[in-house]
């Protein structure tokens, strides 16, 4: 499956950070672990914003480690 941003929301938001919550739907952790899945998010979302992520298959919290024209790459914190 493919990121859906009717499913990306904001928690919260404070002086340039956001929180975002990401319901999964359809798709695993692991694919929205991947590189890249946020893409078509990368104009809403600055490095360092944070993902929690929801589903059926779990949850993970993603930190945003890079965002603009290339793309998203958010990982999971350890």
């Amino acid at each position: 499956m493919s990121f859906a941003v009717r499913d990306l929301s904001v928690l919260a938001y404070a002086n340039g950070f956001t929180m975002w919550h990401y319901k999964t739907g359809k798709n695993s952790l692991p694919a929205v672990t991947a590189h890249n899945f946020f893409a078509d998010a990368s104009d809403m979302m600055a490095v360092g914003d944070m993902v929690l992520v929801s589903g059926a298959g779990g949850a993970t919290v993603l930190c945003v480690a890079a965002a603009g024209d290339a793309g998203v790459s958010a990982v999971p914190l350890s």
